[in-house]
């Protein structure tokens, strides 16, 4: 697993079998958790998560704000910006459009016009 040359660092091959492990184990985890949400709740954590989503809009401004950064991973870091974004504002408006659903309703007048 270690290269020699390196000095006893992990070589590029070991690396992405890390990261790749990793990834596999998040996304077996996320599947868990999820499916153990009840679905009255789903929309609500959901919507509280995508806005906390602008966590990752940084993390993509940093990434494509890097000087030194090949084409690819500047283009990379845009589009995660521009998703990221779109997450966010996505998840404020279900919010907003769930708490329209508790609101009650202002009983009408006579002449159609809602009460104060």
């Amino acid at each position: 697993m270690r290269d020699a040359r390196e000095g006893g660092r992990l070589s590029h091959f070991a690396h992405v079998i890390v990261e790749l492990t990793i990834l596999a184990l998040a996304i077996f985890l996320g599947v868990e958790v999820i499916s153990k949400v009840p679905t009255l709740l789903h929309t609500p954590l959901m919507s509280g998560t995508n806005a906390i989503h602008g966590i990752v809009i940084v993390g993509a401004i940093l990434v494509a704000g890097i000087v030194h950064a090949d084409l690819l991973t500047g283009w990379v870091g845009f589009i995660a910006v521009i998703l990221g974004a779109a997450n966010v504002v996505g998840g404020f408006v279900v919010t907003d459009r769930m708490l329209e659903m508790f609101k009650g309703r202002r009983p009408q007048r006579r002449d159609g016009e809602p009460k104060p």
